[in-house]
């Protein structure tokens, strides 16, 4: 039996302490990450022969959540977890980025990572210790793999830079940022802020690199000690001749195509070109389609590389600090609350704002902190966007991932609750994409947002940059299209306001990139930014002052938390009353505040009123119009106000005589005593009796308060 082995080092001032050689033997690499009590069970498994008919490198990251992680039962009706939440796929994302590049180029064999958490402690990374994990449990396998890689996550409190913070430190934190990468160069950054600066974001991820540093030598020193050969797994390359005759065949040739400057055409340009070397070498090289496919993938991607660093010119004819023609459009879609329409070149996004009671908030049931989201934003990439056709289903990882990036940028700039209180969800429809339709989703959210009258901070403004590096020359390019994200080295998402980001994602494709590069891309994607934000508002600078006629009205009112149950009645008898009365949303919460949708202002005040009845005291002295409920051989029963009943003795009828049920009598409250018991009388100018208020007698202000000791519905 293969003896156990263990290897701990800090993190953060945090005990990280990675096993292996307990459990999940079977696989090609395992580990059990214990950072503090959060605790990850980490696998790396490779198929022994290469999966056929593929032209990429199948390598799949899961992360199955469990909820005894955080001990709780999961809320659906099997109790039992089913397809993965959003955070689980999100973890599952930050994982396979910096992963996927440092397999070798080729390489066919199905790869696939399982992440399962099997306890979580809030204050301990699990993203950061599977991250690690399946570094440490690829490096210590047989499959190819050039890491290690390290992975942290960086906070910016009271102004200074926390490692991995806890809760209450990410809670006040003005930056959340996961940064990963070798010890060489930074590989993968993905952040939430709230506006800060480009020079704070790079200090920042240079921060993160020194960790990283620390984490990929740990790696290594375990790697020397158990780490097993590599597997000699075939790698497919094209062959020199290949090589050879596509350049010949397709190189003039391409070098006109891609310079048209419209996408489709030059699509169909390449695309024509490469069905010409196909059929002038079919006959020499049979069978071998998919290396003569990846030869001239490889002609293509350096002829456009060679374009953009030795002409410095883009596919379509633009410099390299250049963007494509912006439009905006708002409130072209009638009835919706707030609708706004963004174009930048053949990129075209339709985001669609609603505003909701506070009861629409989306639950989660998940082993995150998060227990619902106030601001929901989804977005939808159909295939039509791209000019293709497939079976439409549920969204992808990539549709999740986008729209948790839009989410995150616009985060930061929504209004309080108490200031707006709404449930807020924003849909981006992805109608034609040539890059960066995330981006482009921020910009028509921000556009939806401001039309729905959503009293946003600030407009936010989103941008893609690019780069393409060879040797030592180097050039960022702004706004890159679908052909430059592909044969580029970096894809580098930057979305914020005037003032500063509010969301930023980054994945390299080479070594790394250096703090020079970092800086001036930042602030190249600063520059276009606020060019946008000036295009954006041209169209609207700001919220509308006013909501749709479609949009909910919400009132907001406060009472007596020890009147809730009075306005939910027993078994939630008046407040089904009042909605079916009145046809509005009602939400209580613990400390009385009430929120009362409406579809249109009448109804909302209306139940208002109804609520204000039901939690008005009654007052001794004080005349009201009231309904005979029932009526006895001693007197009858009057409701004064909703829910508040009386009781008129037969002595102290008016001069009418005693009413029948059903009947509206004016009656004066003579007495309100020590049980709460309700006097009346119907002769108006009776004398009050006394009240529970009144300071002699029992001093019934300090005795046990009623009902007191029963549960509240």
């Amino acid at each position: 039996m293969e003896s156990v082995r263990e290897y701990s080092m800090e993190l953060g001032g945090k005990p990280l302490t990675l096993q292996f050689g307990k459990v999940a033997k079977q696989a090609n690499g395992s580990v059990l990450v214990s950072y503090g009590d959060t605790i990850v069970l980490v696998t790396a498994t490779a198929s022994k022969e290469p999966r056929e008919g593929v032209d990429f490198f199948p390598l799949t990251v899961d992360v199955e959540e469990r909820l005894y992680a955080v001990g709780r039962i999961p809320g659906s009706w099997g109790r039992r977890e089913g397809r993965p939440p959003e955070k689980s796929i999100l973890q599952a994302r930050l994982t396979d980025r910096p992963i996927r590049p440092l397999f070798p180029t080729g390489f066919r064999n199905e790869v696939q990572v399982v992440i399962m958490p099997l306890a979580i402690d809030h204050d301990y990374s699990v993203e950061i210790a599977g991250m690690i994990g399946a570094s440490a449990a690829l490096c210590v396998s047989d499959i190819p793999f050039e890491g290690p890689i390290g992975a942290v996550e960086i906070g910016l409190v009271d102004g200074a830079f926390v490692v991995n913070p806890g809760v209450e430190e990410a809670e006040r934190s003005e930056l959340k940022l996961t940064v990963a990468g070798t010890k060489d160069a930074v590989l993968m950054v993905e952040a939430g802020a709230n506006g800060v600066s480009e020079d704070t974001m790079v200090e920042a991820i240079m921060e993160g690199h020194k960790v990283i540093k620390e984490i990929a030598d740990f790696q290594e020193t375990i790697v020397r000690e158990i780490g097993k050969p590599k597997m000699k797994a075939p790698i497919f390359v094209p062959s020199e001749e290949i090589k050879t005759q596509v350049q010949q065949l397709a190189g003039d040739k391409l070098n006109l195509a891609i310079r048209i400057e419209e996408k489709i055409e030059r699509e169909n340009a390449i695309d024509e070109v490469l069905k010409e070397v196909l059929e002038a070498l079919s006959e020499e090289f049979p069978e071998q389609e998919s290396e003569i496919t990846e030869a001239f993938d490889d002609v293509l991607k350096t002829k456009v590389r060679a374009m953009i660093v030795d002409e410095e010119v883009r596919p379509d004819g633009r410099r390299p600090d250049e963007i494509r023609p912006v439009s905006c459009e708002v409130s072209i879609i009638p009835r919706v609350h707030g609708s706004g329409l963004f174009t930048r070149g053949q990129t075209q996004v339709l985001s669609v704002a609603t505003l909701g009671a506070t009861s629409d908030i989306q639950e989660l049931d998940t082993t995150g902190l998060e227990e619902f989201k106030r601001y929901i934003h989804h977005y939808n990439f159909p295939p039509f966007a791209v000019g293709e056709t497939r079976p439409l289903r549920g969204p992808g990882r990539r549709e999740i991932g986008h729209g948790a990036l839009a989410e995150r940028a616009l985060l930061p700039v929504l209004p309080e609750e108490e200031d707006f209180p709404y449930t807020i969800r924003v849909v981006s429809e992805v109608l034609e994409s040539n890059g960066s339709s995330s981006m482009a989703s921020v910009c028509g959210s921000t556009l939806s947002l401001m039309d729905a009258g959503v009293p946003i901070k600030e407009p936010v403004a989103g941008i893609a940059m690019g780069l393409v590096k060879e040797e030592d020359k180097t050039v960022i390019l702004t706004d890159i299209q679908g052909m430059e994200d592909a044969l580029g080295d970096m894809d580098f998402k930057v979305a914020g306001t005037e003032n500063g980001i509010t969301a930023l994602q980054m994945d390299i494709k080479i070594s790394g990139v250096d703090r020079d590069i970092l800086s001036a891309a930042l602030e190249k994607a600063k520059a276009a930014r606020l060019f946008v934000l000036g295009k954006m508002a041209e169209t609207i600078d700001k919220p509308r002052d006013y909501l749709s006629p479609f949009a909910p009205r919400i009132i907001v009112m406060q009472i007596d938390p020890d009147k809730i149950r009075d306005v939910i009645g027993s078994g939630g008898k008046t407040i089904n009353k009042i909605t079916n009365e009145t046809g509005v949303k009602i939400d209580i919460e613990q400390d009385g505040t009430i929120f009362i949708s409406a579809a249109d202002e009448e109804s909302g005040r209306r139940a208002k009123e109804i609520i204000e009845q039901i939690t008005r005291d009654v007052e001794v002295g004080e005349t009201y119009l009231g309904k005979v409920t029932r009526v006895t051989s001693f007197g009858a029963f009057i409701e004064v106000l909703p829910g508040k009943e009386g009781l008129m003795r037969q002595g102290d009828a008016g001069e009418g005589g005693m009413p029948e049920v059903g009947d509206e009598v004016m009656v004066r409250v003579t007495e309100v005593d020590h049980l709460g018991r309700i006097n009346l009388s119907g002769r108006l100018d009776a004398p009050k009796k006394g009240s529970s208020k009144d300071k002699g007698g029992q001093n019934r202000s300090k005795g046990k308060p009623r009902n007191s000791g029963k549960p509240r519905n």
